[in-house]
């Protein structure tokens, strides 16, 4: 399936693509284009539109692109949702009340892919890397979590 969104894609365009290929479409295809060309590549190519103006997958009720792909496809992972959080703070550290600790490290690196690979397709694979990376963490830190409460919950007991 063919996914479109904005050329000169950035952090949460970046991440969003991850979390299709990883989650959603193992053989998605991704188009990128301009903010006023994509209604028209969309009719051309049947592409699903994610984080461009109005799509359902971009930033809508105060969630980001990322967040919207979990909700929409009903994809349940707590280290995800970890993800999530961190990927909407490099995005929109001014929206965040508590943005989490990595968030800025997480823009920096995945602003840096922009820099060092001008061309989009080029850029979102070699992001793909450092985001397989982010997930892994995650998903430690989330078992680390689960195992601590269940410890606290034994205690408890």
């Amino acid at each position: 399936m063919r996914w479109l969104t904005r050329a000169d894609a950035k952090i949460d365009r970046l991440a969003s693509a991850w979390l299709i290929k990883r989650r959603v479409d193992h053989d998605a295809t991704f188009v990128f284009g301009a903010p006023n060309e994509i209604d028209a590549i969309v009719k051309e190519t049947g592409a699903t539109p994610y984080d461009t103006a109005g799509a359902e997958l971009g930033d809508v009720d105060g969630r980001c692109s990322f967040e919207s792909i979990l909700l929409k496809y009903c994809i349940k992972d707590e280290a995800l949702d970890h993800m999530a959080r961190i990927i909407h703070g490099a995005d929109k550290a001014n929206e965040v009340p508590e943005l989490p600790a990595q968030a800025e490290g997480v823009k920096a690196v995945l602003m840096g892919y922009s820099e060092a690979h001008p061309d989009d397709q080029v850029r979102v694979v070699a992001a793909f890397g450092m985001l397989d990376a982010l997930y892994a963490w995650c998903a430690k830190e989330s078992a680390q979590r689960e195992k601590l409460a269940a410890a606290r919950a034994r205690s408890a007991g």
